[in-house]
C-alpha cells in the first residue's frame, strides 16, 4: 500500500487520496486571448514523465485539501510534499 504525505494530516494510506494527475503549469491570466489549439493543449497535454515527476492529490476522506507530492512512476518513492523535480 502506497503511504501519501499528507501536509496536514501526516502519512495516510493511499485509499484516501484522489490522485489529480502531474501537476499542470499556472493557469494562463487570459484564456481568452489564447487560440483553441493552445487552450486545448493546456488543458489536456501532460508530460507523462517516467520517473519523478510533481503530481497533485486530494486527500478526499480527510482533511479535504489538494497538495502536490513529488512520486517516482517507477518506484513509487514520494519526496517530500511540495518538492521539485
Amino acid at each position: 500500500m502506497l503511504l501519501l504525505p499528507c501536509p496536514w494530516c501526516g502519512d495516510r494510506p493511499e485509499g484516501e487520496f484522489v490522485c489529480l494527475g502531474e501537476a499542470v503549469p499556472p493557469r494562463p491570466r487570459d484564456p481568452s486571448a489564447m487560440d483553441d489549439a493552445r487552450w486545448a493543449a493546456y488543458l489536456c497535454d501532460r508530460d507523462n514523465t517516467r520517473g519523478r515527476h510533481q503530481e497533485r492529490w486530494w486527500h478526499r476522506s480527510g482533511c479535504n485539501e489538494i497538495f502536490a507530492v513529488l512520486r517516482d512512476t517507477v518506484t513509487h518513492e514520494i519526496a517530500s510534499p511540495g518538492a521539485t523535480p
